[in-house]
């Protein structure tokens, strides 16, 4: 596994108003629960809710968490709301190379090691690459050093007309993918980087692929269970579906917005490529 350098952590966004009354009423409403429905769940009352959204109430500490984790607000707009309330922030936001974190680093490495030959990689909230298996290392191969100085960032590897993106061969579908994707992230971050990523991934342009060769075709084509990312690798296409891991009730900041990206092979004719490549 190689450990990749990454931007610098962060910091808590500063609440727009100064109270926690609106971030509040902004989480309710997009997690569409009124006011009474969210009373409920954590033991409360609509009138409470009422008297915190409007500024009449400061909720306690412990109200606070109570109804972000009802919402399942983000870890770190947890912190915000805290911060908007008066309290300190709850949950630490500890480097990944800091000692404490040995144990998350060890595991990572055996499990993305584990899924070797296929490829696997681990991004933060703003898609910068984290770790990298030898699977991931071998589709990278051919992008321009340039794109692979750290901090190196999964979407714009992936969708830079220098990067993966004139090899992947429904770009169109699988670029519609990643930016849905995106689209779900900035709804629950307010993230002004990724939001930036967003607009600069956007504005690359997508190949027409009108009057070029034929792709090769896998040798076994086999049905897709879900929308594969089909690549060109040395003459070949391979095919690959993702899947997307977190970690269960994190109780900090960084553990929170880590996300393992692994890639499964849509097909026999991939499988059959990787094992032989010794990766």
């Amino acid at each position: 596994m190689t450990i990749v350098a990454s931007g610098a952590a962060a910091s808590p966004p500063a609440p727009s108003d100064p109270g926690i009354g609106p971030l509040l009423r902004g989480w309710r409403e997009k997690r569409r629960v009124s006011q009474l429905e969210l009373a409920l769940r954590a033991g409360s009352s609509a009138r409470h809710i009422s008297f915190i959204e409007t500024g009449r109430s400061r909720p306690s500490e412990e109200m606070v968490l109570r109804l972000a984790e009802h919402l399942e607000v983000p870890v770190r707009e947890r912190n915000a709301l805290l911060l908007a309330a008066g309290y300190a922030p709850h949950f630490p936001e500890t480097p990944l190379d800091d000692p404490s974190m040995d144990a998350l680093r060890a595991g990572v490495e055996r499990l993305l090691q584990g899924y070797e030959p296929y490829p696997a990689l681990v991004v933060d909230a703003r898609y910068d690459v984290v770790a990298v298996n030898r699977g991931i290392a071998l589709l990278l191969e051919g992008v321009p050093d340039r794109l692979l100085v750290p901090p190196l960032n999964a979407m714009r590897l992936t969708l830079h007309p220098e990067g993966l993106a004139p090899r992947i061969v429904n770009l169109r579908e699988w670029r519609g993918h990643l930016l849905a994707q995106m689209e779900r992230q900035i709804a629950l971050q307010r993230s002004s980087a990724l939001h930036a990523l967003y607009q600069e991934v956007t504005a690359y342009p997508v190949p027409d692929r009108t009057g070029t060769e034929p792709r090769p075709e896998p040798d076994e084509p086999a049905p897709h269970f879900a929308l594969p990312m089909r690549i060109e690798h040395d003459g070949r296409v391979l095919s690959f579906v993702s899947s997307i891991s977190t970690f269960n009730t994190p109780m900090d900041v960084t553990v929170a917005e880590l996300a393992i990206e692994t890639f499964l092979p849509a097909d026999p004719a991939t499988v059959k490529y990787l094992q032989s490549t010794g990766t």
